[in-house]
């Protein structure tokens, strides 16, 4: 009660709205009421496939039980965050030693039903609640299913019946994914983790036949729930379509790559998408509001600043410009190519996750210089400040208990996702922290594992798979 209480603080003392809001709420009135997933373009509505229908399919359904309420939709998503604290507990408890796995469990379903980071993503009509479920529930069952001994029986002692229900359980798993697909694009890179862990399992030419068939089962499971969407795209689109468009643009959008790519030179920073991704045709682009970072020589400054000025003057990225800001970034590459595919992926990964997750409440989330933000408005720089030390200290602990549990091969995936996931974020066209959080229940799962299972206990798991345990000692 304590945890869905904090997440009404959240819903009726904030309550911000994003500007992918209105996308969300506008596909899930058209579908429900019309009949049609789509928006009204030049007064006319047409289908679209600029995102994925499994967020506006709740809304719909949100819609036609409570009626259009914005507060429905949050008071439903605070019910769904706290089925994601039990799941993100049903985690700490597999990766725990026996003895261990109550209090670690217990433990965890505080942690996450008081973390502020998640529960303040109830508050708003976004994708992040459902898609972190859906991921989570995805992970729980990979993290049981590693944690059998039982799937490293070769396949050719297996009875009949038994195949079937082991190809049957890795299509299971391949539909959870295909599920929470619908809701995010990006949910496949779980399966790819997955694949990953298998593969570390099974690297023994005995053990590839198991592979195959793993691999082979979970991609029909997520092909089975995606074929809908991709037959409807081909009917109705003319294009199969299995994932919503990376740029969310409808057909004939022109998309600015090589703008996106000259600020993939120097973007580190969330609030830049503020102040330049998302003005991009909207409003002017001032030249004062670029870093430092963003110029390699005053020459360079002048040169950027005679195509903004160019963009301003009609708030239009032509193609011509476009190409020209192409050019710019492959010169910056050229020159500097250990900062443009190294230094600045890793800064990006930094920012995303060493933040203070202050993205959806009234604070500037900024610090520096202390002092001066300390005495401009005090409650502003502590609020920033606690919530800053408090995400450092769940990394901390995530850190800690995954070395506890080091042994456990539900770990090679868990590290693999939140990894993969980081990889992926850094090669977007903007530094959006929120993208994150549904790493956050196996964060605040393996914080638990750190707080509740003592160091000699740690390393040996006793569901972990024997021969991996050897491999790892």
């Amino acid at each position: 009660m304590i945890g869905f209480a904090l997440r009404l603080f959240f819903i009726f003392k904030f309550a911000p709205y994003s500007g992918d809001t209105k996308f969300y709420e506008e596909l899930a009135r058209d579908w429900l009421y019309h009949g049609v997933y789509g928006l009204f373009v030049r007064g006319q509505l047409s289908p679209v496939d600029m995102r994925m229908p499994g967020y506006p399919a709740f809304l719909a359904a949100v819609y036609a039980v409570f009626g259009r309420s914005d507060k429905a939709v949050m008071i439903v998503q605070a019910v769904i965050d706290m089925g994601t604290c039990v799941l993100a507990a049903a985690i700490a408890a597999c990766l725990a030693p026996a003895s261990k796995r109550r209090i670690a469990a217990t433990v965890t379903l505080w942690l996450a039903a008081l973390c502020p980071f998640t529960a303040n993503y109830s508050a708003i009509v976004l994708t992040e609640v459902l898609a972190t479920f859906l991921t989570t529930f995805a992970l729980l069952f990979f993290v049981r299913v590693l944690g059998d001994c039982s799937i490293d029986v070769p396949l050719p002692s297996l009875e009949r019946r038994t195949l079937f229900y082991r190809a049957g359980l890795w299509m299971g798993g391949g539909l959870i994914i295909g599920i929470g697909t619908l809701v995010r694009p990006e949910a496949p890179l779980l399966l790819a983790a997955a694949v990953f862990a298998l593969s570390v399992r099974w690297w023994r030419r005995a053990d590839w036949s198991k592979l195959a068939l793993a691999v082979s089962w979970m991609a029909a499971g997520l092909l089975l729930v995606l074929a809908p969407w991709a037959a409807r795209n081909a009917i109705t689109l003319g294009r199969i379509e299995f994932l919503a468009p990376r740029y969310a643009e409808t057909k004939g959008d022109y998309i600015p790559r090589g703008f996106y790519e000259w600020t993939r030179t120097w973007m580190v920073q969330f609030g830049d998408a503020y102040s330049v991704t998302w003005k991009l045709e909207k409003a002017p682009i001032g030249i004062e509001t670029l870093p430092d970072s963003a110029f390699d020589s005053a020459t360079e400054r002048v040169r950027v600043e005679s195509l903004l000025n160019r963009y301003n003057n009609e708030l239009n990225m032509s193609p011509v410009l476009d190409h020209e800001f192409a050019l710019l970034a492959r010169e910056r590459a050229a020159r500097h190519p250990m900062r443009t595919y190294f230094l600045i992926p890793v800064y990006r990964a930094w920012m995303i996750w060493f933040t203070p997750r202050i993205e959806l409440l009234p604070y500037s989330g900024k610090l520096w210089p202390m002092g001066e933000k300390w005495r401009g408005n005090p409650a502003d720089f502590d609020v920033t400040l606690g919530y800053l030390i408090l995400n450092c200290a769940y990394l901390a602990l995530a850190i800690v208990g995954a070395w506890r549990c080091r042994r456990n091969p539900a770990m090679t995936l868990l590290i693999a996702f939140i990894v993969v996931r980081t990889v992926l974020l850094t090669q977007l066209q903007t530094v959006e922290p929120r993208y994150v959080m549904v790493c956050f229940p196996v964060i605040l799962a393996l914080g638990a594992i750190a707080l509740t299972v003592p160091r000699r206990d740690g390393v040996s798991a006793s569901h972990a798979n024997p021969t991996l345990a050897r491999a790892a000692s």
